[in-house]
């Protein structure tokens, strides 16, 4: 007659331990419902475009109108590809927690010209991707006036894009307006003459040349009689009174 190993039924037994206890604490994890909806944002990015409020009800509305859901009935995935097809919204992250709580990370576009063209009135964001204008916040961002080809767009986003992430040229530049040859005439905030820039080209040159020529001649008093500065020719900067 064979001895029973001892060890080995204690092991066959764990094992099954183990299967109950994970089935009881999945089923019930399925039977929970969705209690509450935590909505965050990045840093510096509270309640701009898009506000708790709106991303909470977008939520609920795309998993049926209800709260009180079980989290098995929440796809994940889903919400947060919706949220993230969303026009004011670059990216997000959707989880749910063990007490029942659906959590929403948001990262908020950044719009870095408003920019109007016929008709149309939105913003561009770093891609040149349109944004609406939300009620919630207006962004102080340069007017960007007239119409581009899509041949040309990338050009003019990098000359956008250049003057928001310089400190000063973020300040200084008020206005850009893209005439129907192409060339573009900027505004300064400071100062009525108007500066031109030309055809969006050696951009990061031209601009280093307009602030080179702002912080010397701010210094003298005779910039306040300039009618115009132009930067179209990268050796120099030509100015009129």
């Amino acid at each position: 007659m064979k001895r029973f190993n001892w060890q080995h039924i204690r092991l066959v037994l764990i094992v099954l331990l183990m299967i109950f206890l994970y089935s009881f604490s999945s089923k019930r994890n399925q039977n929970r419902v969705i209690k509450s909806v935590n909505i965050s944002f990045e840093d510096g990015q509270e309640n701009l475009f898009i506000t708790h409020e709106m991303v909470n009800n977008f939520l609920i509305q795309k998993w049926g109108g209800a709260l009180a859901i079980k989290k098995d009935g929440v796809d994940l995935q889903v919400l947060e590809a919706a949220l993230n097809g969303h026009e004011m919204i670059e990216k997000s992250e959707v989880f749910s927690t063990i007490d029942g709580s659906l959590n929403a990370h948001i990262k908020q576009k950044s719009p870095i010209v408003r920019y109007v063209s016929g008709n149309t009135m939105c913003y561009l964001d770093s891609k040149g991707v349109k944004m609406p204008l939300s009620e919630n916040f207006s962004a102080r961002v340069p007017l960007v006036i007239g119409t581009f080809d899509d041949k040309d767009k990338d050009r003019y986003v990098m000359l956008f894009n250049e003057i928001y992430k310089d400190s000063f040229l973020k300040k200084e530049i008020t206005g850009v307006q893209i005439l129907p040859s192409g060339n573009v005439i900027l505004t300064s905030r400071n100062y009525n003459y108007k500066i031109v820039f030309g055809k969006p080209v050696y951009i990061e040159k031209k601009l280093n040349n307009y602030k080179a020529f702002f912080h010397h001649a701010v210094k003298d008093t005779l910039i306040k009689h300039y009618k115009e500065v132009n930067v179209m020719f990268t050796e120099q900067v030509v100015c009129k009174k």
